[in-house]
């Protein structure tokens, strides 16, 4: 028997895809907004914010990524932050209304040193009632266990591209070590949180390519993080031509088509997206963001433009099994304000000096 278009499929083909792709954007957004509205609310949109653990000086040759040592964009080596000072950004979080912490280090892959920190700062955040959220690069077996056993809820690792396009980006790790960290996350008891980057120069084959791996994946990630490329001066993507807006939102639709039970999320890129851009993914089906002002190395638009919108469209954040209210929420949002401008851990790309900061920082391709 076939399954009904809103099971979950593990085993779409190119051919479905790409005629997914090609359907005139009012069938392809009526379709994607009708699987999306039954299983999610379609008002309800899941809020997180993310803190960058440790910056720059990464060893891997992505070439959409200023944390990498590879390449010259004037953003500075940061060592790894603090237990005490993750947990006090984490805290802050939760009072501002974030129902998910999220802490990504540009790493290959975490060392033995910095380990210990790493497990006792999800333990820490869990122990403040959040869910947690890591992206530290590969992962091993036991590495995987170990943070399972600390307490993670979700492990970012995304894919990035296809396979057949990714060695277009990256030479220092291969596509099945991609793979065989997300095997190594699933196996150890924890969520999945993988998706890619739009806007490399890939073409759109590719992107269908993507989201069969992802789809691939037994059960599907429980977030898909879709990235727009922001290009960086210093990186060797930084003339690539800019992704129709268009092509952005028809991902968007048919990710959700494919993976009707995931959240999808808008990352990287969003601060670049205009308000009606925003809308039409929310109707795709995007149902996830980061709030506030910072996505690692990168803006993301401000909390209270975020608030501001949520509000003209009519939606709110998603309520989870601690709920917060409307009132709690828009005020929240006010005072993350505040207290991400003041914050000292954050880069504040509002405020940029290229005299003291070099050029502006924007994501790395870690982004949950």
């Amino acid at each position: 028997m076939a399954p009904s278009p809103t099971s979950p499929r593990y085993n779409w083909s190119l051919e479905e895809v790409e005629a997914l792709f090609a359907l005139p954007l009012n069938d392809l957004l009526f379709k994607a907004h009708s699987i999306h509205r039954e299983n999610f609310d379609p008002n309800a949109v899941q809020v997180s914010t993310l803190l960058s653990i440790k910056t720059g000086a990464c060893p891997e040759d992505c070439k959409y990524c200023p944390q990498s040592g590879h390449y010259n964009t004037g953003l500075a080596k940061e060592q790894l932050m603090e237990v005490q000072k993750v947990l006090q950004q984490a805290k802050a979080a939760k009072d501002t209304g974030a129902s998910r912490f999220c802490m990504g280090a540009a790493w290959k892959s975490p060392s033995k040193k910095d380990f210990p920190a790493v497990l006792e700062m999800v333990k820490g955040v869990k122990s403040l009632g959040l869910e947690t959220c890591m992206t530290l690069g590969m992962l091993d077996k036991d590495q995987a266990k170990e943070l399972s056993s600390a307490g993670l809820d979700y492990y970012n690792h995304n894919l990035d591209t296809s396979p057949e396009y990714y060695d277009q980006i990256i030479t220092t790790r291969s596509y099945q070590d991609r793979l065989d960290t997300l095997s190594h996350v699933r196996d150890a008891g924890m969520k999945i949180c993988s998706g890619g980057i739009l806007g490399m120069g890939e073409q759109e084959t590719d992107r269908a390519k993507m989201l069969i791996q992802l789809s691939r994946l037994a059960p599907h990630p429980e977030s898909v993080p879709i990235n727009m490329l922001v290009k960086v001066e210093g990186t060797p993507m930084d003339q690539v031509e800019d992704l129709d807006p268009i092509d952005f939102v028809r991902t968007i639709a048919v990710a959700r088509i494919m993976m009707p039970e995931s959240h999808v999320r808008l990352s990287a890129g969003r601060e670049e997206m205009s308000d009606e851009m925003q809308a039409m993914t929310f109707f795709a089906g995007a149902n996830s963001i980061f709030y506030g002002e910072r996505l690692l190395t990168t803006a993301n638009p401000q909390a209270d433009k975020d608030r501001q919108l949520f509000s003209r469209l009519g939606i709110h954040p998603e309520r989870r099994e601690a709920p917060v209210d409307e009132a709690t929420h828009e005020a929240a949002l006010k005072e993350a304000i505040t207290e991400q401008k003041n914050g000292e851990m954050f880069y504040d790309a509002s405020q940029t000096n290229l005299s003291e900061a070099g050029r502006e920082r924007k994501p790395c391709g870690l982004v949950v």
